[in-house]
């Protein structure tokens, strides 16, 4: 995402920290072995932004030196699967959303059919399973929309989204939409709420399961996201969510939503936003806001009349510049946040949704899906064993897609929700 979205995610807490290897040392060869042995999956790359603004090639360098995934890093990183988000601005693109939503998703198509010997398109369990089999594995590349206001309140606009090859949708951004509330503006008084989700949010999770689209809970309220484990009939993910017990941010997931996530038999994917996982972090940064707002809108303002990719480029710039004030967390911070998941819903129920290029910040040695590596290696260190580590690296997250899979199958025989 861009600067204005960092802005709405800054009121944080976190946990104390653990000792850990130093961000630059090597990588034993157990855990890499561990590594690239298993099918590491990301359900949150935000890649298509520098894409479609940027015209960023995922198959070069990025142009500034400030992105986080391209394909070279990506298998340096034995990456197997990433979902590439599909997020449209909701004030900006007001009126618009489904339009602007195409107009991403086609960045992502066109990314793939540019670069079809290192991408393929993956649209069920299987295809992930086969773009890494084989030597030349590829990129299995998936898309989720960001957002449930894409959809405009029109489930065939829904059903459209999975036809091109949406496989997971977040029920709300940062923004309450129609008919679900989100954590983001869940206490401004100002913002018509619902309650949870209404009537026709019910509808969009039932359908979500008929159509065998994973329902994604991350962003929302902690009202919308009981209601929705009510309603599913299939395991839901927070494709990029921590825990708000070591960082307390409604963004982040309680330990009761972990265990209901358990009990849904689901999986929450952790974040490695800076200020998601370091208390230290956010402070300084939320303490530095009233500068930084008035430097990204003077910049605003100087590009007003720029064109879109010098715009997109000065925005970003502008955002890094001001997170690189802050020194970064280590890398436990991310590592405590997967530990506790894994504590309180089991290791059944963790994953890693990194967040990459939607974040201006990243604790040390995390600079890029490259560094993945490096968090298998501090899982070795905490005693987690080859097993459970390709649960968390990608196994969990497989298995909740075939349920997700199989539960559609059944419901296949039902009539769609005509609205």
């Amino acid at each position: 995402m861009n600067r204005s979205v960092l802005a709405a995610l800054l009121l944080l807490g976190a946990p104390s920290l653990a000792a850990a290897p130093a961000a630059s040392s090597p990588i034993s060869a157990k855990a890499r072995a561990i590594h690239e042995s298993a099918l590491i999956i990301d359900t949150h790359v935000d890649t298509p932004l520098r894409m479609l603004n940027e015209g960023f090639d995922v198959g070069s360098q990025p142009p500034n030196g400030q992105g986080h995934l391209d394909l070279t890093r990506a298998r340096a990183g034995n990456l197997g699967a990433a979902f590439f988000s599909i997020w449209v601005e909701p004030k900006e693109f007001a009126g618009q959303y489904t339009h602007q939503t195409l107009r991403i998703i086609d960045s992502v198509l066109s990314a793939v059919e540019k670069h079809p010997d290192q991408m393929v398109l993956a649209l069920s369990s299987k295809d992930i399973v086969a773009a890494r089999a084989g030597k030349q594995k590829k990129l299995a590349t998936l898309m989720g929309v960001e957002g449930g206001h894409s959809i405009q309140n029109d489930l065939g606009v829904l059903r459209d989204f999975y036809r091109l090859g949406v496989r997971y949708m977040t029920l709300t951004w940062s923004n309450t939409n129609e008919w679900a509330d989100s954590s983001g503006d869940i206490q401004d008084a100002a913002v018509k709420h619902h309650d949870g989700l209404t009537d026709f949010g019910r509808d969009v999770v039932r359908e979500m399961n008929r159509l065998g689209m994973l329902v994604d809970v991350s962003h929302v309220s902690d009202k919308t996201f009981f209601d929705t484990v009510k309603v599913t009939r299939a395991p839901v993910i927070a494709s990029h969510s921590s825990a708000r017990a070591l960082t307390d941010h409604p963004r982040n997931m309680t330990d009761e939503m972990l265990k209901a996530v358990a009990a849904n038999g689901g999986v929450v994917m952790v974040n490695f936003f800076s200020a998601f996982v370091d208390d230290t972090y956010r402070k300084a940064y939320a303490a530095m806001a009233t500068e930084r707002k008035a430097a990204e809108a003077a910049v605003e303002a100087k590009h007003k009349n720029s064109d879109p990719v010098t715009r997109f480029r000065a925005d970003s710039e502008v955002s890094w510049e001001w997170a690189a004030k802050v020194p970064r967390p280590p890398l436990e911070a991310v590592i405590n946040h997967i530990d506790h998941v894994a504590k309180v819903a089991g290791v059944d129920h963790v994953g890693l949704g990194s967040d990459f290029d939607g974040i201006n910040s990243s604790p040390q040695g995390l600079d890029s899906v490259a560094d993945l590596p490096r968090i298998t290696e501090a899982l070795v260190a905490r005693g987690y064993t080859r097993e459970q580590l390709h649960k968390i690296l990608g196994g969990n997250l497989l298995r909740v897609f075939r349920e997700a899979e199989r539960v559609s199958r059944e419901l296949r025989a039902t009539p769609s929700v005509q609205r």
